[in-house]
């Protein structure tokens, strides 16, 4: 196999897109990855950069434009970094992501479970019901490009609320006409850092500007200017971070006009929203989402039900009306003070919440004999920590009803349930992030019927069989620790690290040529990557 050249021309067919929402072109054997391609379309490709086990590329030439291809409606396409599908239509766009779950589903959880169908959106454009709009050096507001903390002016977003692009118009606006600094990161110096702003169903917004200050010049004339830009503004409140780096998280609040939170309704329900509380971006989708929740809990009235990962307290609350009892925990003390609120303004009187993060929540409430019968998990992009499956599990629960945003991590933790006890029924897609490349899957597991499954055990001794010799390919764990990680590792690096640990390493695994051979040593990072590969497939020997 030729190996591929950078800078040199290539032609080949895109056969699907990655999980970044890239078009896959092989050349030789080789992946290329490929922005802005569609499937089935044959390019003319330059190679942009070679890596050990894949490159880049760009589009020089396309040769059968595909009918799924459309010309981007946003003019900032290619240089912002916010949007990956704006030049695919929608019904491509959400075949893509149907099969990136369906993947993760198959290559990393190991299941033989079709996706059902992903639900679309009626209207893919300015659905986001919360901006975050980072403010460059220079005095920017946009959007930071692509694999960078540049930030490209965008005035008009595409699937941003009008609302919010307004209000951080007009805070770029206050910021030059009162010459008020741009946070510099490089240097700590600057104030203005980010801008967020929430929109609720009424069209009223919330502001919250993130600065490195404790205070602001001229903030009477702020509140003026997002006001007159956002005449339905209930509030403006100043964010202080002054630490280094570009996090969006402050460390307290001021409220400089109005009130702190918004108020906005979900599937009938009305919630308070504080601006740290997490609330799904896309009010619409969330309702389709929930109700399909709704459906594979299959509450009767009777049932008690477990979120831990309630926010403030949405999924919780909605099938609060159609259980016995429902408990929710948060780590996040301001989502669970909206919580509360919510469930009393909403004349809730079956619903708890407790703060603290999952797994400690988890525990707790298995250590004080809580059995559920049905579990909610909807974590963050990565997932599940292994304590908090153990302990949910050790809870028992009948049914489990996992919400994720992140399809691979989703994949790994289904696996482990799987380990423990669950099969996982049915799965459904949502998408709530439309001309992007995230998707929410649902995904329902209930345990195994003793009744109905015959457990046998093994003295694995007596078989003469180890972990170790219960292998994965190579293949398999170099898919793994891209999913997962990003990363993407060579079979020289795979097998250093299974010689490191003891494991089997055929002999033809990228022997060294000579003695004299120099041979790259796989990085830490990576051989973190590698062994947590290789503890998902079982292939590490257990201890004692």
């Amino acid at each position: 196999m030729e190996k591929l050249q950078q800078g040199k021309v290539y032609t080949g067919a895109v056969e699907g897109y990655s999980s970044d929402g890239l078009g896959v072109v092989r050349l030789d054997g080789a992946v290329v990855f490929v922005p802005r391609a569609v499937r089935g379309e044959t390019v003319d490709l330059r190679i942009t950069r070679v890596m050990k086990t894949c490159a880049a590329g760009e589009i020089v030439h396309i040769h059968n434009p595909s009918p799924e291809r459309i010309e981007p409606a946003c003019p900032y396409f290619g240089r912002c970094g916010g949007c990956d599908f704006q030049h695919l239509s929608y019904p491509e766009e959400l075949r893509a992501k149907r099969q990136r779950v369906q993947d993760a589903l198959r290559r990393i959880g190991g299941l033989d479970l079709p996706v059902e169908e992903i639900l679309g959106a009626k209207d893919p454009t300015h659905y986001r019901n919360k901006s975050q709009y980072p403010i460059g050096a220079d005095g920017a507001v946009g959007f930071y490009q692509e694999r960078s903390h540049r930030v490209v002016p965008v005035r008009q977003c595409r699937i941003q609320s009008p609302v919010s692009d307004a209000t951080a118009q007009a805070v770029g606006e206050w910021m030059r006409r009162y010459r008020v600094s741009a946070y510099e990161e490089s240097s700590g110096r600057g104030l203005m850092r980010h801008i967020y702003v929430r929109v609720n169903r009424a069209g009223e917004s919330l502001c919250c500007v993130l600065a490195n200050a404790k205070g602001l010049p001229r903030e009477p004339e702020l509140v003026a200017y997002v006001r007159a830009a956002a005449p339905k503004t209930v509030g403006v409140v100043l964010g202080i971070h002054t630490g280094p780096g570009n996090g969006i998280l402050p460390e307290r609040y001021r409220t400089l006009w109005g009130q702190n939170y918004l108020m906005d309704t979900l599937c009938g329900l009305s919630f308070k929203l504080s601006i740290p509380s997490f609330y799904q971006v896309n009010r619409e989708q969330a309702e389709i989402l929930y109700r399909k929740a709704g459906e594979f809990a299959a509450l009767t009235g009777s049932e008690t039900v477990l979120d831990l990962y309630c926010g403030t307290g949405t999924i919780t609350l909605y099938m609060a009306g159609r259980a016995k009892r429902v408990i929710g925990g948060e780590v996040v003390p301001e989502a669970i003070r909206d919580a509360r609120e919510n469930a009393a303004r909403n004349g809730i009187d079956n619903a708890e919440f407790f703060c603290g993060d999952a797994g400690g929540i988890a525990e707790k409430l298995r250590e004080d004999g809580l059995r559920p019968d049905v579990l909610i998990v909807d974590p963050p992009r990565k997932g599940l920590s292994p304590e908090v499956i153990a302990s949910a599990a050790g809870m028992a629960p009948g049914r489990i009803v996992y919400v994720s945003c992140d399809p691979a991590t989703l994949a790994r933790d289904v696996r482990v349930f799987g380990e423990m006890g669950y099969c996982a029924r049915r799965a459904v897609s949502v998408d709530l992030f439309p001309r992007t490349c995230h998707v929410e899957t649902v995904v329902l597991l209930s345990k195994l019927n003793a009744r109905e499954h015959i457990t046998v055990d093994l003295d694995m001794s007596e078989l003469d069989v180890t972990a170790a010799e219960c292998k994965a390919t190579y293949d398999e764990i170099k898919a793994y620790v891209q999913e997962k990680n990003g990363l993407r590792v060579s079979s020289l690096y795979i097998s250093q690290v299974k010689r490191k640990l003891g494991l089997e390493v055929g002999e033809n695994h990228n022997p060294p040529k000579s003695d004299n051979t120099r041979v790259p040593q796989c990085p830490p990072e990576k051989e973190k990557a590698i062994i947590d590969a290789l503890e998902h497939f079982k292939m590490l020997p257990r201890n004692g």
